[in-house]
């Protein structure tokens, strides 16, 4: 039903979406929409993904506006519990998202726990992120970091293993942004907002 949806938005205009989103962050690119949607790979995201990433549970998983996680190649995104990615946050290489650990007593049950990470975030590649943790507006995640925590004020560079702060940003000197169009990956705000409505669990 999902994947009939999805059909239904954007078959009948993919060039349209290509040209309105082609100066976005994650563009939709005719080559990643045919691994997708021709070829099954990673079906059921309604945002573009590399074919080589992974993602599971897409009902508990809000991707923001220009935000595609999975996009770049490599990565592993978990949505056994809900992920909640903010507007214009961008995900690299080969990172996880992590949102359920197995139980150390009972390897069978799962300890769920959801993620957020905010607005105009940066992960950087080879990151994970875990279950429970929050990422405020504006958090840059270092390379090669394992977040085990929460940094849910936000404005700050985090890195290592386990991340900590390594430098404050300066809040006035943050741009905000938008694009002339804003898309949650393939589907334009309206069509988003019909489909979280009916299909998302978030």
């Amino acid at each position: 039903m999902i994947s009939k949806l999805i059909k239904k938005f954007f078959f009948k205009d993919l060039s349209k979406r290509m040209l309105e989103t082609s100066y976005s962050q994650t563009p939709v690119k005719f080559k990643m929409w045919f691994y997708q949607r021709v070829l099954g790979f990673n079906k059921e995201a309604y945002w573009p993904m590399h074919f080589t990433s992974i993602v599971t549970g897409v009902k508990n998983i809000y991707a923001g506006i220009d935000t595609s996680p999975g996009y770049m190649p490599g990565c592993y995104i978990q949505g056994i519990g809900k992920i909640y990615i903010g507007d214009y946050s961008q995900i690299s290489s080969n990172v996880g998202i992590i949102t359920a650990n197995h139980n150390i007593y009972d390897t069978r049950k799962h300890e769920v726990k959801s993620v957020i990470i905010g607005k105009y975030c940066w992960v950087g590649m080879n990151s994970m992120i875990l279950p429970g943790v929050e990422l405020g507006d504006f958090t840059i995640v270092g390379a090669g970091s394992v977040v085990t925590k929460s940094f849910s004020e936000g404005y700050c560079i985090i890195a290592g293993n386990p991340a900590k702060v390594i430098k404050k940003i300066d809040k006035e000197k943050c741009k905000p942004f938008k694009n002339n169009y804003e898309y949650h990956g393939y589907l334009n705000t309206h069509e988003f907002n019909e489909y979280k409505d009916k299909y998302l669990n978030v």
